[in-house]
């Protein structure tokens, strides 16, 4: 049964998109044009939107489950990254004509995993079809205590830089999911994709972060390329020690079979980890950290060492979706 010639565009809402508003009363069940928020005193509201697109951001045969954590993973990611506390959220579905009520059904019932767990709320939308690759639109909202959420622009020089959790699992992930990573066995392989298709995105620890932490942003676009934002928004220049990059026990197998994945791993994206600057090593957090670099007084940049200090080329340093 499909979108085509079974329920239409309000019965779908009703049955699969209603029930994930009901812990929001500014929803109303969905039923009006838009959602009201009422913020907590002494708070202001964080807002970002990501939107995904089948082949670009995800492989075209996914799961309709791992669609909506990449979905929901990248934009909590975004709110970690500010310190916000998630509130709910909004939702644009395009799905491709022809598309099973089944598919929508998963979809929906991956999105629940996350309203669940996040006490994220779905705050209203809109479902469409369409004749080009399926495309879904998130703005997660949330709120930080007012003047105090977590920006890039605020790396100092005599800071240190800190990561959460392991970097290049992503973009490993999508290689073994490709079937392009023949260098690691089959329980890695697993592993890696699995960091690929279903993001963790650090929500609590961003708000630990707060009062800690002088810059944070989300790794997305790759570590190279972040650090970059990062030092153009604070003016400063960044010293980055490849040797200290956090890895999985899957990227270091990986790393060590084929030592040119180097490159890959500090410039490929979909990590969703917390990118620090601080004056020391922040505590109390649920999460690995670990210091990988320094900020200095200089020109914009980011400079990455190896062992012997010499830096490292790097032919690609992230994703653009425009290059």
């Amino acid at each position: 049964m499909s979108t085509d010639d079974a329920a239409d565009e309000f019965e779908i809402i009703r049955h699969y998109f209603a029930p994930l508003a009901a812990n929001a009363p500014g929803a109303f069940n969905l039923q009006d044009d838009a959602a009201t928020i009422t913020p907590n005193p002494g708070f202001e509201i964080v807002i970002t939107t990501d939107a995904i697109v089948a082949g670009v951001h995800f492989l075209e045969d996914e799961s309709p489950r791992n669609i909506a954590a990449k979905l929901c993973g990248s934009n909590l990611s975004d709110l970690a990254a500010m310190g916000a506390k998630p509130i709910g959220f909004t939702l644009a579905c395009a799905w491709p004509k022809g598309t099973s009520l089944d598919t929508i059904a998963a979809f929906a019932a991956g999105l629940r995993e996350w309203v669940d767990g996040f006490d994220f709320p779905l705050l209203g939308g809109d479902t469409v079809s369409t004749p080009g690759p399926a495309t879904f639109s998130l703005t997660a909202i949330g709120e930080v205590a007012t003047g105090q959420c977590l920006r890039r622009n605020g790396a100092r020089p005599g800071d240190k830089i800190f990561v959460t959790g392991t970097i290049g699992d992503g973009v490993l992930g999508l290689l073994a999911a490709q079937g392009k990573l023949n260098v690691i066995d089959a329980d890695y392989c697993a592993f890696l994709e699995d960091r690929f298709r279903r993001p963790n995105p650090r929500v609590s620890a961003g708000q630990a972060l707060v009062g800690q932490a002088h810059a944070c942003l989300d790794i997305s676009d790759g570590l190279v390329q972040d650090l970059s934002h990062m030092a153009d928004a604070s003016g400063v220049s960044i010293r980055l020690d490849a040797a200290s990059v956090p890895l999985s026990p899957a990227a270091q197998v990986a790393l060590n079979t084929d030592p040119q994945l180097l490159s890959t791993i500090l410039s490929g994206g979909d990590d969703y980890e917390l990118l620090i600057s601080a004056a020391k090593m922040p505590t109390s957090l649920d999460v690995l950290m670990t210091e990988i670099g320094t900020v200095v007084a200089g020109p914009a940049s980011v400079f990455t060492q190896g062992k012997d200090g010499e830096e490292i080329p790097l032919a690609n340093t992230g994703y653009n979706h425009f290059k």
